[in-house]
């Protein structure tokens, strides 16, 4: 998690099982906050910078709504989006990008395949191609660039850590974390990364379900949780849970970042140190029941199992 010859070895939160033998474990950091905000459990170092991916994204969506651009309903939950590329994502996507003279072409994310990989197949199987609309990130590219039109900002440089949009970003990191951001760095989709540690980032989750109705933090929470399936897709956990949990909201990031909040407060961030996908499932699941939070979604989030000749011979477990 950090360069620093002193740096804290990270602990097992899952290990990997098949056929009744451990032959593999993940290692990660971890924070869960109490409703009133306080550390009631860490693992490893959740005070050190790590990079939120995508699970700065209703920051990011915060800040276009600050710029200026009216985004609601499913436009917002798009903009604080990593979709799964199914139809309905590309379809709205397409739909924000003409609703202020964009096309495709105006993107900078990179051309990618639908992230869900039923979508993928379909998609290829179709004669379809990468294409910058399929990527994960294009409707909060396509709301970044709103933000462009509204403002009369330059929309071939909306990824520019300087643009006016990118400070605004910076700001509301700042705002909703309590820290200062430590480095910027450029993620997968090309847009400035902000780094933050995992205790500040659990507390920007929890902040935006508690902020006061119709500021824009309130604003993206409302939207992700009445939409959650525009946030992920049919087929992900972060939707399951927004579904199934009253006033979750909840929002992965790539390299196995996960942040959730719930409605009263309670809170948790936490990171797969070798940013393995297959672990974050087992590890949101033990935490969710650490806080208290059960059901039929924490269940189906759970289940990670291995195969072998196709059939079930293990599973990844949580380990704390």
């Amino acid at each position: 998690m950090t360069s620093s010859a002193n740096a804290i070895i990270p602990p097992v939160l899952a290990e990997v099982v098949r056929s009744g033998f451990v032959e593999g474990h993940h290692r990660g950091s971890l924070v869960l906050l109490g409703a009133d905000g306080t550390v009631e459990m860490s693992a490893g170092d959740p005070a050190a910078p790590v990079f939120p991916r995508s699970s700065n994204k209703p920051m990011q969506a915060a800040a276009v709504l600050r710029a200026g651009v009216d985004l609601s309903g499913e436009r917002l939950a798009l903009a604080a989006a990593s979709h799964s590329g199914e139809p309905f994502h590309l379809d709205l996507a397409r739909k924000m990008l003409a609703e202020h003279g964009f096309t495709e072409s105006d993107l900078l994310t990179p051309p990618g395949l639908p992230l869900d990989p039923v979508e993928a197949e379909a998609h290829l199987a179709a004669g379809g191609v990468r294409e910058r609309i399929a990527m994960n990130c294009s409707g909060k590219h396509a709301a970044m660039l709103a933000a462009c039109a509204v403002n009369g900002w330059d929309p071939a440089g909306y990824a520019d850590p300087a643009h006016p949009l990118q400070r605004l970003v910076r700001d509301e990191v700042e705002a909703a974390t309590g820290e200062t951001v430590p480095v910027v760095g450029a993620d997968g989709c090309g847009a400035p990364l902000m780094a933050t540690s995992l205790v500040g980032l659990a507390r920007a989750f929890r902040s935006y379900v508690l902020a006061e109705p119709g500021t824009p933090q309130r604003r993206v929470a409302d939207a992700m949780r009445a939409h959650p399936e525009y946030v992920a897709g049919t087929r992900r956990p972060d939707t399951w849970l927004m579904r199934d949990v009253p006033g979750a909201l909840s929002k992965m990031g790539a390299e196995a970042v996960q942040a959730v909040a719930l409605a009263d407060g309670r809170a948790l961030a936490f990171k797969i140190d070798d940013g393995s996908g297959r672990a974050l499932g087992p590890v949101l699941a033990r935490a969710l029941r650490i806080l208290g939070v059960d059901g039929p979604a924490v269940d189906r989030i759970a289940d990670a199992p291995l195969l072998g000749g196709g059939r079930r011979v293990g599973e990844i477990r949580a380990a704390f």
